[in-house]
């Protein structure tokens, strides 16, 4: 919740699930030396159909694939992913491990709210936007379908056929990547064991 910063709406929830006594407080407590390895025999069991991954590099995910045993790989890999971040070499190993790969923030942020004006921002890259009016669509439209073309699963979803109809269109954005993460790496995290980004995919 601090990253995203919605610790009061994230506290307002886990309260009211208190309160209906849907859950206790000690139902919020993760026992942090419990290897994410474990978590696969919850499927073995039966208690989930499936696990994904987020943040996750290749390092990491291989930990995971060669686990001995292993009956069941993730199903997802959740990874910031867009054109100034491209992800390319990592989004085509979870492919070809048979993982898929889910963007998240496909947009950019634009209204996030630790954003310095100086920082680069997609809605106003100026090959984005001659895209866009080359193929008469909208920036977010063109953001979306540069994922969407790579097989990447998208957050936000489309509601009605014309909005499907709007990607009959391609993509090249590749030159585009500055490996720029729109997320700040907060220094207490860069520290932590499993951090995932020191790794080049």
């Amino acid at each position: 919740a601090f990253l995203y910063q919605n610790e009061a709406e994230v506290g307002k929830g886990i309260q009211a699930m208190i309160q209906d006594e849907l859950v206790d407080s000690e139902g919020f407590t993760v026992a942090g030396e419990t290897s994410f390895l474990d978590t696969w025999e919850l499927v073995d069991a039966g208690l989930v159909k499936a696990i994904g991954i987020s943040n996750f590099n290749r390092d990491q995910t291989e930990d995971i694939l060669n686990k001995p045993g292993l009956k069941n790989k993730p199903a997802n890999n959740q990874v910031a992913t867009h054109p100034y971040l491209s992800q390319e070499k990592l989004i085509n190993y979870c492919h070809s491990q048979g993982i898929t790969v889910t963007a998240y923030s496909p947009l950019g942020l634009p209204t996030r709210p630790w954003v310095k004006p100086d920082k680069p921002c997609l809605f106003q890259d100026p090959n984005i936007k001659d895209i866009a009016e080359k193929h008469q669509r909208t920036i977010s439209q063109v953001l979306l379908r540069f994922l969407v073309q790579r097989e990447v699963c998208v957050i936000p979803k489309s509601t009605t056929p014309q909005h499907i109809c709007w990607f009959s269109f391609q993509v090249t954005m590749l030159s585009l990547n500055r490996n720029y993460r729109l997320f700040p790496l907060l220094s207490y995290l860069i520290i932590h064991k499993d951090y995932p980004f020191s790794a080049e995919f």
